[in-house]
């Protein structure tokens, strides 16, 4: 089946309407009719931020977090516009996949 890889960037520790941004992301998606979505936590990243990488010492909620989601072109639309309409600024990636079960 042809879909939409969207992945949004953020950081672990960042917070939207008082829950975690990748969680209010995932319920978000969920309401959408998203089948499924994945939160990835990154050892290290750089980007506007900074470099920001696992240590001994923790960094208190700022390496980065992916937030993985595979759904149709019409969702991801609506997941990126109430991203916007939220305020919102993640950077994100959309890529075509194909996706199926495997038997």
């Amino acid at each position: 089946m042809e879909q939409i890889c969207l992945r949004l960037y953020a950081r672990e520790g960042q917070q939207h309407q008082r829950h975690l941004l990748s969680d209010w992301l995932l319920d978000s998606a969920r309401q959408l009719g998203v089948a499924g979505g994945t939160v990835l936590r990154a050892s290290a990243g750089f980007g506007r931020h900074g470099l920001q990488e696992d240590s001994f010492f923790e960094l208190g909620g700022e390496l980065p977090v992916i937030i993985e989601l595979v759904l149709s072109q019409a969702q991801a639309e609506a997941m990126l516009a109430l991203c916007a309409e939220q305020g919102l600024h993640l950077f994100y990636t959309r890529m075509s996949v194909t996706s199926g079960i495997t038997v």
